[in-house]
């Protein structure tokens, strides 16, 4: 309603209340007090509504301060500058022109708040894993510093603590993956030895506190000397095991239960259960039972032990004189003055000494094999050259050609074989300062001795053909002198064509080593007489 409208109508109401005075005679003075209390009804009505009007003023003016006051504390807060204009006009156009930069902050509060928040639990979190306790602080937030640059903080110490557990959950895992292992080798509890050290280990989360890493080196550490020490045990009572069986000649399938003991002894991999206290146990029963048996089998251990000495000795032609040290060590059992185990302990330090010897040895006496085996094919040739019909064709003799043709090219290695052998054993002899004793005899003597006899037959063969040449020669000198003898006739039904099936190949004839006493020259005295020559002769090689 405008104010001319208001001004008529109380105009109106005026002139209203005049007539009604008028009519009702109300007097003047009357009349004047009620229109005085008019104006102070009105009056009081218009106070009112200006205090009314006033306090709403401030109250906007209150409002627009508080959101400015409140915009700033945020921007503080946020670490952040926001840049808005307030307008000029009336206050409910500036607080209109503000409360959207305020409700754009609160928001920003809002999700910083939180994302801060977020972060100090996570970091509570880990680091009560980390320092054991079962239930996190709780942590309050500085409202006044909601900054940026505190998010980034913050996170940046929640990737260090998550790097950090990512390493302790790696380490607590590999940790229980070693006691897994040493479980099954060792045949123990898994799952209780883990809840020994934190009853979570057993589960999905996880202890990674300092104290449940230090625990489980402890476990593993500890578990690992338990295993060399059942190693190491298990591997003497396996040594001894094996000694004593031998010693017992204990049958093959009462060893077949221990097998696994022989894995252990030669380093292989360590199978279930192998290191286990049952299997320890059984394997000390089983050394308890054999020193036992050894004690009742001393006396019988000790004499095959010296039966085998003696089999070494005899081997290698070494010195030994074993009638005297059995009938001696039969005397000193009988007796009883000596411990069996301190015989059986030297007589194996001798077997050990014997093999030894027996190794350096070896050589000297293969090359004395190889030699002895020369003079047999040696003799053997010599033989078979005096056999005036080894050329006959009969069943065999070409294999004993063959084996003349080895042996006289073995039979001319003999002298380098000798001299070899003399090197040898005077190296021997020098490195050890004692004889090389061959059947109780000195080797070196045996080899001197062979060189001269070798010469003298040498010489006895050198006459012996110096004699066939001068007899040859005579036999010519006859021939120029009184002529050959004519041949006689073949008997019918011989051929010339026999020469191909009882001659010897000429590429056989030109190998022949010469030097042989055995051999007959017949070739120039096979000229003299024809007849005397068969059909089936090989002519060697004239020695010189």
């Amino acid at each position: 309603m405008s104010l001319s409208s208001t001004t008529t109508t109380c105009t109106s109401l005026l002139q209203e209340l005049q007539i009604i005075w008028d009519e009702i005679g109300e007097g003047y003075s009357e009349r004047d007090k009620m229109l005085l209390e008019l104006e102070q009804e009105c009056l009081e009505i218009y106070n009112k509504k200006v205090e009314k009007t006033r306090k709403h003023r401030a109250e906007l003016q209150r409002s627009l301060a508080q959101s400015e006051a409140e915009i700033a504390s945020l921007m503080s807060s946020l670490g952040e500058q926001v840049s808005f204009s307030r307008k000029e006009g009336s206050l409910k156009e500036q607080i209109t022109s503000v409360k959207p930069v305020l409700e754009e902050l609160i928001v920003k509060k809002d999700v910083r708040w939180r994302e801060i928040s977020e972060t100090v639990m996570e970091i509570a979190e880990i680091s009560s894993n980390i320092a054991g306790n079962d239930c996190p602080p709780l942590s309050s937030i500085d409202e006044s510093d909601l900054t940026k640059r505190k998010l980034d903080e913050l996170r940046s110490h929640l990737q260090d603590l998550r790097n950090e557990k990512v390493v302790r959950l790696q380490k607590v895992n590999s940790y229980i993956s070693a006691v897994h292992e040493l479980s099954e080798t060792l045949s123990f509890d898994f799952s209780k030895a883990l809840s020994n050290v934190h009853k979570s280990l057993t589960g999905v989360s996880k202890s990674i506190s300092n104290d449940t890493l230090a625990r489980l080196t402890e476990l593993v550490e500890s578990l690992k000397k338990e295993k060399r020490q059942r190693l190491l045990k298990l591997q003497g009572l396996g040594r001894t095991m094996q000694e004593l069986w031998s010693l017992m000649e204990t049958p093959t399938d009462e060893r077949r239960r221990f097998d696994n003991l022989s894995i252990l002894l030669s380093d292989g991999a360590l199978g279930k259960g192998c290191l286990g206290l049952d299997i320890v146990r059984e394997a000390e029963d089983e050394v308890k039972r054999l020193n036992a048996l050894k004690s009742s089998k001393m006396k019988e251990l000790v004499l095959k032990r010296h039966c085998e000495l003696d089999e070494i000795c005899r081997e290698v032609h070494m010195d030994f004189n074993s009638d005297a040290a059995r009938q001696s060590l039969i005397d000193v059992i009988d007796s009883g003055d000596a411990d069996l185990s301190d015989i059986l302990a030297c007589l194996d330090a001798q077997i050990e000494k014997a093999k030894q010897e027996a190794l350096s040895r070896k050589e000297i006496l293969d090359k004395v094999d190889k030699l002895k085996h020369a003079k047999e094919e040696e003799k053997w040739l010599d033989d078979y050259e005096k056999d005036e019909n080894r050329f006959s064709a009969v069943r065999g003799a070409h294999k004993n050609l063959k084996r003349a043709e080895k042996a006289r090219s073995l039979i001319s290695k003999i002298p380098a074989m000798i001299d070899g052998l003399t090197n040898k054993v005077k190296a021997w002899e020098k490195e050890r300062g004692v004889p090389f004793l061959c059947d109780k005899h000195p080797l070196l003597q045996t080899l001197e001795e062979e060189i001269v006899l070798r010469a003298q037959r040498e010489e006895e063969k050198r006459q012996f053909r110096e004699q066939k040449r001068l007899q040859g020669q005579l036999a010519t000198e006859k021939e120029a002198k009184y002529g050959s003898k004519s041949a006689k006739k073949k008997p019918l039904g011989q051929s010339l064509n026999t020469d191909n099936v009882t001659k010897t190949p000429l590429g056989r004839r030109i190998g022949t080593t010469p030097g042989r006493s055995g051999v007959k020259d017949n070739r120039e005295s096979g000229r003299g007489n024809a007849t005397a020559i068969p059909l089936n002769y090989v002519a060697l090689q004239k020695e010189d």
